[in-house]
């Protein structure tokens, strides 16, 4: 029986030192189509990808643009969603071809482990795990797959600069199930890193908060950059 086709869809910007690890775990894949969108990377991102001969959008910035402009010229029966600096698991093909034809379910993702040793990282893992579970709310380093006919139907990725895979799941969740799976995706620490782990989940729910109250996604947007 021929395997329904995977469209993944990476968008990019500036991200030469972490996407050719990512690429790697996905060659091992069967009936699988990859379309990266660069947002105008200017760090040898599009050089790399033209190199290897991939498929390549450019588009205007903006991951929620870049990954419906991907979409759009996809041609897949499901549509799985990358960063650029997360590695998929060996088989994740099959686990999501086998989560979607279940009765009710409409996405899924991945649980998540981040690149990193520090003890503190074990208890971000754990809450993105029980957040996924208890309430089906995975977020886009989790890796989202999703049939194109429910992308399609509930208009995509909302053209904001911010909270776009947040804002995307819960238009989904009005739809069916979405289901996390237990084998994890593996991306990079580099963002709790950079400004420290506490600080960094502190800032996520401060914004998770800031978007519920109806604040503008630009706002918080401008809010973010300052602060990174």
């Amino acid at each position: 029986m021929k395997t329904v086709k995977i469209s993944i869809i990476i968008p990019t910007l500036n991200e030469v030192e972490h996407i050719k690890s990512t690429l790697t775990t996905i060659k091992d894949s069967q009936n699988v189509e990859l379309i990266v969108v660069d947002g105008g990377s200017g760090d040898g991102t599009i050089e790399l990808i033209q190199n290897l001969g991939l498929p390549l959008i450019i588009s205007p910035p903006g991951r929620a643009i870049q990954m419906n402009t991907g979409a759009l010229a996809s041609t897949g029966d499901i549509l799985l969603f990358l960063h650029a600096d997360t590695h998929l698991p060996p088989k994740f093909d099959t686990m999501i071809r086998q989560t979607l034809v279940k009765p009710g379910v409409v996405a899924g993702a991945f649980s998540l482990k981040i690149d990193s040793e520090l003890p503190s990282l074990r208890l971000v893992e754990r809450g993105v795990s029980w957040r996924s579970q208890l309430w089906q709310m995975p977020y886009g380093d989790q890796a989202i797959f999703i049939k194109r006919g429910v992308f399609q139907a509930v208009g995509g990725f909302p053209n904001i600069p911010i909270m776009e895979d947040f804002e995307l799941i819960c238009h989904l969740k009005c739809r069916g199930s979405i289901v996390t799976l237990q084998v994890p995706v593996v991306t990079s620490a580099r963002r709790w890193l950079k400004m420290g782990v506490w600080q960094t989940t502190l800032m996520n729910q401060v914004i998770i908060i800031a978007y519920s109250l109806g604040i503008s996604p630009i706002r918080i947007r401008n809010w973010y950059s300052w602060k990174n």
